[in-house]
């Protein structure tokens, strides 16, 4: 079975920002998903980062995985506001890595995926709970091993998307 990867809106926003996310589709190769949160997140940051609404546009993510289940949203909120740092005021700071975390952790169906995300704090907590976790940099290295791109490209563009 091929694992699943769910690239946060930080992976997204990274590669959208040096204008290569078809880097990002390239390496997902049909492997892609995401969370509904994410999906709105994305579609937020395409008003500033114009490459995110090839990724809209063409949908290679699937469509936004929903949660209906009052224990499925009970237990997102709590990820969000107890674990990551959520306030009241802002329902949906750290929706995305809440939905995403909860998803992978919890549904039998989505336990082998791997979360794509270079928020250090909500990926700490997703290896402690066991979720398999890779970040942006490690996207540029499997590039690399895939031939996908050069070393010294791959730097540059990691350069690129710190200095944003």
């Amino acid at each position: 079975m091929v694992r699943a990867l769910f690239p946060d809106n930080t992976v997204l926003c990274n590669f959208a920002a040096v204008g290569r996310i078809d880097l990002l589709e390239g390496w997902l190769r049909g492997r892609g998903r995401w969370t509904e949160a994410v999906a709105l997140e994305a579609r937020r940051s395409a008003l500033h980062l114009p490459d995110l609404h090839n990724l809209l546009r063409d949908s290679w993510l699937g469509d936004p995985i929903e949660f209906d289940s009052d224990d499925d949203l009970r237990k997102i909120e709590h990820l969000r506001r107890d674990v990551f740092g959520g306030t009241s005021d802002r329902p949906l700071q750290h929706l995305g890595e809440a939905q995403t975390c909860h998803l992978l952790q919890t549904h039998a169906e989505w336990r082998d995926a791997i979360w794509v995300s270079d928020d250090r704090d909500s990926l700490e907590y997703a290896r402690f709970v066991h979720v398999a976790t890779m970040t942006t940099p490690l996207v540029l290295e499997a590039l690399v091993a895939d031939g996908d791109l050069t070393a010294a490209r791959a730097a540059d563009l990691l350069d690129r998307m710190r200095q944003r």
